[in-house]
């Protein structure tokens, strides 16, 4: 269908465009467009397959932004540093929705919740996490401050996330927790405030920590956010192991990176409409 009136009554034209993707025309509104018109993809002057590599470069490695467009020279493509960041806030949040509606309902309802630092323009900022018994993420947000109304309104996005209600919960001393708990969780349900127990996801952070370096902070608040919660779903994804102590041959490990990046790619070229995806898949 025509992007632009939504028309159906088109046909495909013999030329394509420089990246030789077909063109079609609209015999309604007299429009010509091609199939990434209307999408994401839409006046990006490099093929899909790139841009899809680039973006997950960036989401699941320790890459700064210039690391990865000297990684593309070994490609032969010329890249700026900034296409690279306009790129992952661009395709970020599509991607980020999409992994969640994926693992709803997937998490255990023990949780364990923290809040760690992230600096955004010289400025400390908190990014509250949580994961369940088995180390699996079960949301992430990003704050201004840290008190009882960001409190609430992460376990009321944890929920919404997931779509399970905790059953017992696990967190720090911090006095806007219980009351937070009570009001989004129920009273039946459990909070426990033992540092001791809390280590998992204390050690969970590290993961976000080794990734947040590179970047050497932040230049704006939404972008810090969008990143964050990026990486932190890629990450997820890409998890080999379902409970905490699971053994993972090599050839598993292997044969699951592979899948997560199949997968990854599905739902990058989800930007698409359906009858280009379909020969994206023929293609590939």
């Amino acid at each position: 269908h025509c992007p632009h009136c939504q028309s159906a009554n088109t046909r495909k034209l013999s030329s394509e465009t420089e990246l030789k993707y077909p063109r079609y025309y609209c015999r309604d509104c007299c429009r010509k467009y091609n199939e990434r018109t209307g999408t994401a993809f839409n006046f990006l002057e490099y093929p899909n397959d790139l841009v899809m590599l680039v973006v997950l470069w960036r989401l699941r490695y320790a890459l700064s932004l210039r690391d990865v467009a000297e990684l593309c020279l070994l490609r032969c493509v010329t890249l700026t540093h900034e296409t690279v960041r306009d790129w992952e806030q661009r395709f970020a949040p599509y991607l980020t929705s999409q992994l969640k509606k994926r693992r709803r309902g997937q998490c255990s309802p023990r949780w364990h919740v923290d809040e760690t630092y992230i600096k955004v323009s010289g400025t400390w900022v908190y990014y509250y996490r949580a994961i369940d018994r088995d180390g699996n993420l079960v949301d992430a947000m990003m704050s201004k401050t840290r008190s009882k109304k960001a409190a609430i309104r992460f376990f009321k996005q944890a929920r919404g996330t997931t779509g399970v209600k905790p059953t017992c919960v696990t967190t720090d001393k911090l006095a806007s927790y219980p009351k937070a708990i009570r009001r989004t969780c129920g009273k039946k349900t459990t909070h426990r405030t033992s540092k001791y127990l809390n280590n998992r996801i204390e050690q969970d952070h590290r993961g976000i920590k080794r990734r947040y370096g590179p970047t050497l902070g932040f230049k704006s608040f939404d972008c810090a956010g969008v990143s964050c919660t990026a990486i932190d779903e890629t990450r997820q994804l890409f998890r080999k192991r379902t409970t905490m102590k699971e053994s993972i041959s090599l050839k598993q490990g292997r044969a699951h990176f592979q899948q997560s990046v199949i997968l990854f790619e599905q739902l990058f070229m989800g930007c698409l409409p359906a009858d280009a995806q379909r020969r994206h898949k023929a293609a590939a």
